[in-house]
């Protein structure tokens, strides 16, 4: 079973594919465990795409903020894709879960959001990669350039093994790059992150004004 999903799923685009059994997660905070979404579960299958990595030596404003996006959408309809086909050939229950929006949590005044389940934790616990001191997901083949999404299924099946710590031991460039100071050695301040990062053009756009912390980072293109 698990070769089959791993199989439709990069026959589908995604560039990765690990799975975690629900014990993986008991430690999830409360209201953002898998179980919290389907009573069920107890398997997550994550999936992810990785953006090129030529999106890292442009400007980030424009191009790379439009497919950084963008590949959240993809992502999902590969996740749809996937747990029908799933239902369909192992008779079970299959739950996509949005890789971004839309979520509930949402804390004004330190501009905090949080998706419905933690997509990078989810990866790490389903053995996609390490999260690294900039408090993003590092794989071993596409570095910090992938984007996750899960699935939740009551099918049992066997997890991936967990991956060693990919970030460089040592290593502050994210932290001292950062233009806000906003990373904290595996945390991020968001309000200060997001108030300079996101920005639109005149036109109304949306716009990445700083991916600093991906650029600088050794591991961007994985090991």
């Amino acid at each position: 079973m698990e070769k089959h999903i791993k199989n439709i799923a990069l026959q589908y685009g995604a560039d990765v594919c690990g799975i975690g059994s629900i014990d993986r997660f008991e430690n999830a905070p409360e209201g953002f465990s898998p179980l919290d979404l389907y009573n069920k579960c107890k398997s997550v299958i994550a999936v992810g795409i990785a953006l090129p990595k030529g999106l890292y030596e442009v400007d980030s404003r424009l191009m790379y903020g439009h497919f950084n996006a963008e590949v959240c959408t993809i992502l999902d309809i590969l996740e749809l894709k996937l747990a029908k086909e799933i239902e369909r050939t192992f008779h079970c229950k299959a739950v996509p879960v949005p890789s971004d929006a839309p979520y509930e949590y949402w804390d004004a005044e330190k501009m905090i959001g949080k998706g419905l389940i933690s997509m990078k934790h989810t990866a790490v616990l389903c053995g996609l990669g390490s999260i690294g001191k900039s408090s993003l997901l590092i794989n071993p083949e596409y570095g910090n350039r992938l984007t996750v999404g899960a699935i939740l299924t009551d099918l049992e099946l066997k997890s991936d093994p967990i991956q060693p710590d990919l970030c460089i031991p040592g290593c502050r460039k994210c932290l001292d790059s950062c233009p806000v100071q906003a990373i904290k050695d595996g945390s991020v301040e968001q309000k200060l992150c997001r108030l300079n990062t996101y920005g639109e053009t005149s036109r109304g756009f949306d716009t990445v004004d700083c991916n600093t912390c991906r650029v600088v980072c050794p591991m961007r293109d994985g090991v």
